[in-house]
């Protein structure tokens, strides 16, 4: 039966794929989530896997070494997971939606290339009370504008240091108020109570993508997009068309008179005008 047993699992694995992680392809360690919530992970190689295959995977340990379980590949969808490649920002970022408790565990980001493929793995936790978590793990602000990013962690971690930083440019924002060398103001506040506030002002378009907020090792990831600000021709055109009339004829005795009045989604009341003779 032994016999028997080996070489099953010796077929078992010309279908498994054997990864082995590099500085080629990062990710980020170790991330949190709350039970039901969505995160987004992203993953930054280099530009010689621009135009490789990419793909994420659950991962999972056997005794002929790491394995691809449930495979999703890039600009693909797969039960609750996607998976989109943005080669302008060599990033591969996956999406998972409604995660549960199960959905703890490794996950790859891979690069498919002759012989062993090349990557780098993420450990996430999902849990009703997770030791790091955000109000929002998406937001959205206006170009010139601000948004604010709330979040929390356990007890145990009141003492560890606090950092929001940017992934791929691996720049980071500690307590307190920073300003950039460009528009942007970051002002992080820690409470000491189980919560934290972080506050971008001053965003621009270039400031969109991908960020996390950490205590200790343990992080929890945010995806910020920045919309362009609304021109005064912009605003000027929208008002246009918000902005309706109607015309309403009211005849006297000899004299029609038109006139053009505000419009209004309430019926109007009959309206009499009273024209002098001379």
């Amino acid at each position: 039966m032994r016999f028997y047993s080996l070489i099953s699992s010796l077929i078992l694995s010309v279908f498994l794929l054997f990864l082995s992680g590099s500085e080629s392809v990062r990710t980020l360690k170790r991330l949190t989530v709350r039970s039901g919530g969505s995160l987004s992970v992203p993953c930054l190689y280099e530009e010689k896997y621009k135009s490789d295959i990419k793909y994420w995977c659950t991962l999972f340990k056997s005794i002929f070494g790491n394995s691809c379980g449930t495979t999703t590949y890039a600009n693909t969808s797969n039960t609750g997971i996607s998976v989109t490649d943005h080669p302008s920002q060599n990033i591969c970022a996956m999406d998972l939606n409604n995660l549960q408790d199960s959905d703890s565990g490794n996950y790859w980001c891979g690069m498919e290339i002759d012989g062993q493929d090349d990557g780098d793995s993420v450990y996430l936790t999902v849990s009703e009370d997770p030791v790091v978590w955000v109000e929002d793990t998406r937001v959205i602000g206006q170009e010139g504008g601000g948004v604010i990013i709330q979040g929390f962690y356990s007890s145990e971690y009141n003492d560890k240091e606090k950092k929001w930083c940017r992934f791929g440019v691996w720049s980071c924002y500690f307590v307190g108020r920073t300003k950039t060398s460009q528009s942007l103001e970051v002002l992080i506040s820690d409470y000491s109570q189980g919560s934290f506030r972080v506050e971008m002002i001053g965003l621009q378009k270039s400031d969109a993508g991908w960020y996390w907020f950490s205590a200790g090792l343990v992080g929890v990831t945010v995806h910020l997009t920045v919309t362009e600000r609304p021109t005064m021709e912009t605003l000027t055109s929208s008002s246009r068309k918000d902005t309706k009339t109607s015309t309403q004829t009211v005849e006297t005795r000899n004299t029609l008179v038109k006139t053009t009045l505000p419009y209004s989604e309430k019926p109007m009341e009959s309206v009499e005008f009273c024209i002098a003779q001379n």
